[in-house]
């Protein structure tokens, strides 16, 4: 437990030749509390006891020598908060951080606001801990030669909400269970969230917009995303949230909107005997509703608004059996046509998606380039008038929605 803190001040103003912060913090009590006035104080620092850093309105900067990471933790209970960190090395292979985490418990970092650093906040065998209300960015160069603006590695049970994240490269949880991740911003980076082998995390309220990646989950299981809302990931990896080698996953809630792929779904689930819960999410305007790559079978599509995609559904497999053998029910497609006699919200027909000419270029990508051309139009309407073969079913939704029953869904009156 922490002593009662103890206030001492740090009277530095302009960067001194001595390190007068780390020589405060060598000399304080275990559990003291270190009040940092404005000004500038030399980075490169190692704080191996329980303490408290508080700045003043983060105008207390901290500044590394370009070298190296500009603050290591090496205890438990310590606590950063209202500081500028700014100037850590560049080396990718010594992970040269704003701040470094290792091998610690119950450490706080709140309110910081770190730039100019390769590596923002890098989580080691870390757990209890929180890293809260921090603004991060990392050092201007190019999209992956950019370190990771958060890492957990090997780290559980931790508290990661309420940060800004900016032109950094991933935010990762890699190897690390337990974690709440929530009420966090992040754009202009890579991957907004990247999960691997990672497991019972939660993924909430989380904003993403302007990277190329939203949220990827890989061979990772018993995750709960809920609320998240993922603009804008675009390019040719460009995905809201991915599923890959995924299983028992509680997607619910979520928005992509305006993405290449709004939901990217790669053998998932991958144990034969679980299954996903994709439900009540938005996936509206993208180029792609929900794509299937490679064997994805069994997950549990409910309830979800299909909006304004180009395609709602897109299958990889040749013969178009992938998204067939998941579960579809009780969603809103905007291209159902089908009519609601009895008036209770759901479609007298099931809702079926068919492969037609205009889905010819799933078989082969080049025959994209006539996508919505004449020649195409045409094909597809004499496909449909007078078919010279059963066309292909990519999905069947008994209960659909209809148009009234959405707009009471998204809370619109007409």
């Amino acid at each position: 437990m922490l002593k009662k803190a103890v206030v001492t001040m740090v009277s530095v103003v302009g960067l001194m030749a001595a390190n007068v912060l780390q020589e405060a913090i060598d000399r304080a009590e275990p559990g003291s509390k270190l009040e940092l006035p404005a000004g500038l104080y030399r980075g490169n620092i190692v704080i191996d006891k329980p303490l408290i850093i508080d700045g003043v309105d983060q105008k207390a900067k901290i500044v590394g020598d370009g070298n190296g990471t500009v603050v290591k933790i090496r205890s438990d209970y310590v606590t950063l908060k209202n500081l500028t960190i700014t100037g850590s090395g560049a080396a990718h292979e010594n992970v040269d951080a704003g701040v470094s985490i290792k091998e610690a418990r119950h450490v706080r970092v709140d309110n910081c606001r770190i730039d100019d650093c390769l590596f923002g906040i890098d989580l080691e065998q870390v757990h209890e801990s929180a890293i809260v209300h921090n603004w991060i960015r990392s050092k201007p160069f190019s999209l992956g030669l950019r370190g990771d603006a958060i890492r957990l590695w090997y780290s559980n049970d931790n508290n990661i909400s309420h940060n800004h994240v900016t032109h950094s490269r991933d935010v990762v949880v890699w190897y690390s269970h337990g974690n709440t991740i929530a009420h966090n911003f992040g754009e202009y980076s890579r991957y907004s969230l990247h999960f691997m082998y990672a497991g019972k995390n939660h993924v909430l309220y989380n904003t993403y917009e302007h990277n190329s990646v939203g949220i990827f989950f890989m061979y990772s299981q018993d995750t709960v995303a809920i609320g998240n809302v993922i603009k804008n990931s675009l390019g040719t990896t460009g995905l809201g949230i991915g599923l890959k080698d995924a299983s028992n996953f509680t997607l619910i809630g979520n928005t992509m909107i305006y993405c290449a792929r709004g939901l990217y779904i790669d053998r998932s689930p991958f144990q034969p005997d679980m299954n996903n819960t994709i439900r009540n999410n938005r996936i509206l305007y993208n180029s792609e509703g929900i794509h299937f790559h490679s064997l994805s079978i069994n997950n549990i599509i409910e309830g979800n608004i299909f909006k304004g995609n180009i395609d709602n559904v897109i299958d990889e497999e040749p013969l178009l059996r992938h998204s067939l053998q998941n579960h579809w029910d009780g969603n809103y497609w905007d291209d159902y046509q089908g009519f609601d006699r009895d008036g209770d919200g759901i479609g007298d027909t099931p809702y079926n998606l068919f492969y037609y000419a205009d889905r010819m270029w799933l078989l082969n990508p080049n025959i994209k380039f006539f996508y919505a051309s004449p020649v195409i139009t045409i094909m597809n309407f004499l496909a449909k008038l007078a078919p010279l073969s059963e066309p292909l079913k990519l999905l069947e939704d008994k209960h659909p929605v209809m148009y009234e029953k959405y707009l009471e869904t998204e809370g619109v009156t007409q």
